[in-house]
């Protein structure tokens, strides 16, 4: 996938743009040339990369993904007791790191694993170009008996080669494995249906730790084309007009930043062709915001998940259409729903995993059905979303979408970003309470929102106002610790 890609464009243009960074670059030429010397020095098995630096995190992620074993990017900013029970229990043979306490930590755990900082990766790569080296999983440093022969360009559909986590959203991320084929199947999707080209040079800010951003990275070079990454979301107004870059990819919630940026330089981002958006749904009035920013740049918003790839593309709200190869079923338990019921999602395609590693449990059934416990109504090829199992409640006996409570305050002005939140109450079993961040309209205004938009059973009951709602490093509101953060201001 990303080896024959870079064979075929190194040499054809060698000088093409491969990877850039505030940091540095690297030309496909170069990326040949270093990726297979960086994958003799780290050596098969699962390699785990916790560098603060999204050009080293990138290069690493890149020569592992084409040449051999099994890739994670860890966040630095993950809690390190986090970082050190993912490394302890996934297998995980080498790590890249520039941390010196995650090092201390895992000695401290009794890890057996090898670690190595950059100035010795480069050590070791360098030494490489006269090094032989085994490919037994687990391979410690290399010998120095013979030259080594250049990896394969093709890895077979069916081996494992990104170690990758859930969002954590709902809790703490889960680990899972992602194959060649599966990947393979993502990056059909995005050479029809998102814009990812030979020679496309697109922009893709955030940490490689989310699947977004990774991805984004592997579908690029997969394709010839030339990404440009940035260590944060905050980083996205630096998008340089001068660097040729036509396509964007990042979250919706990014593309306020992004429409407040071009109104006040519209030339900046005059390039832009196409902004590709995933994550979460896309509220009409920002939809509406950036075609008026950004009248040339042609948008899209698709629905996927790590574990079972892309899934469909938005239509309207929280309304998508599946892609092709894509089957969707509606679940109550084990019964299929009939078309309209709301129920959890269930899908069946080529990109799908089938199990988290830790903690050990089931994605798919052995039918090849896998879910992400979304809760979606399905008409047709036609999706609706509800959000996901925990999302979804019932308050005085009526089932109401926490999703859908949240997309009725889409547009209000001077409100920022909301997270409805489901909270005890004496006679209603759950009421729901609204959570707003930063400055937001009076509690008044708020309510006479949500009479003219919402059912009552539907209306919040309680309005919350905090400094900053908990996120993911990938910029997504975690519910569960925002309901935590009101229970505990409740008490």
């Amino acid at each position: 996938m990303i080896a024959e890609a870079v064979e075929r464009v190194a040499a054809a243009q060698p000088g093409r743009a491969a990877i850039v960074t505030a940091e540095a670059a690297l030309t496909y030429g170069e990326l040949r040339e270093r990726s297979w010397r960086t994958w003799a020095a780290i050596g098969d098995g699962v390699a785990a990369i916790s560098l603060a630096s999204a050009f080293h995190t990138a290069r690493i992620v890149a020569a592992l993904a084409a040449h051999g074993g099994i890739v994670a990017a860890l966040d630095p900013r993950w809690p390190l007791a986090q970082r050190v029970q993912t490394i302890t229990t996934c297998g995980v043979a080498v790590l890249v790191t520039d941390d010196a306490e995650l090092e201390r930590a895992l000695r401290d755990a009794a890890w057996a694993g090898r670690t190595l900082d950059l100035e010795a990766l480069e050590r070791t790569e360098r030494a490489s170009t006269t090094a032989s080296r085994t490919t037994a999983p687990g391979t410690t440093a290399p010998s120095t008996t013979a030259p080594i022969a250049r990896p394969p360009c093709e890895r077979p559909d069916d081996e494992p080669f990104l170690l990758l986590f859930s969002s954590g959203t709902t809790g703490a991320p889960k680990a899972f494995l992602k194959t060649c084929g599966q990947y393979r199947a993502n990056v059909a999707v995005s050479r029809r249906r998102l814009g990812a080209h030979d020679g496309t040079v697109t922009f893709a800010p955030g940490p490689l730790s989310s699947s977004l951003t990774l991805y984004t990275l592997l579908e690029a070079l997969a394709t010839g084309g030339t990404v440009h990454l940035a260590d944060a979301l905050d980083d996205l107004w630096l998008t340089p007009q001068a660097a040729g870059v036509t396509r964007l990819v990042t979250i919706p919630a990014a593309l306020h930043a992004l429409v407040h940026a071009a109104r006040r330089d519209p030339h900046r981002f005059a390039g832009l062709e196409l902004i590709v958006t995933g994550g979460a749904s896309l509220p009409p009035p920002l939809h509406a915001a950036v075609g008026e920013a950004l009248p040339a740049a042609r948008l899209v918003n698709y629905y996927g998940a790590g574990e079972l790839g892309f899934i469909g593309k938005t239509r309207h709200g929280a309304e998508l259409r599946l892609f092709d190869g894509v089957e969707a079923q509606v679940r109550d338990g084990d019964e299929r729903l009939p078309e309209g019921g709301l129920g959890t999602l269930w899908i069946r395609s080529a990109s799908c995993s089938d199990r988290y590693l830790v903690p050990p449990q089931p994605i798919m059934d052995a039918g090849g059905w896998a879910t992400v416990h979304d809760r979606a109504r399905l008409r047709g090829r036609t999706l609706e979303l509800a959000g996901r199992d925990g999302d979804v409640v019932t308050t005085g006996g009526h089932t109401v979408s926490l999703l859908h409570v949240e997309q009725a305050f889409e547009g209000m002005p001077g409100l920022g970003a909301v997270c409805a939140v489901p909270l005890p109450h004496r006679h209603l079993g759950i009421a729901i309470a609204l959570v707003v961040e930063g400055d937001a309209p009076p509690t008044p205004a708020l309510r006479s929102w949500a009479a003219e938009r919402l059912a009552p059973a539907s209306r919040p009951r309680r309005w919350l106002r905090v400094e900053r709602l908990p996120r993911t490093t990938g910029g997504k509101i975690r519910r569960a610790e925002t309901a935590a953060l009101v229970r505990e201001e409740a008490s």
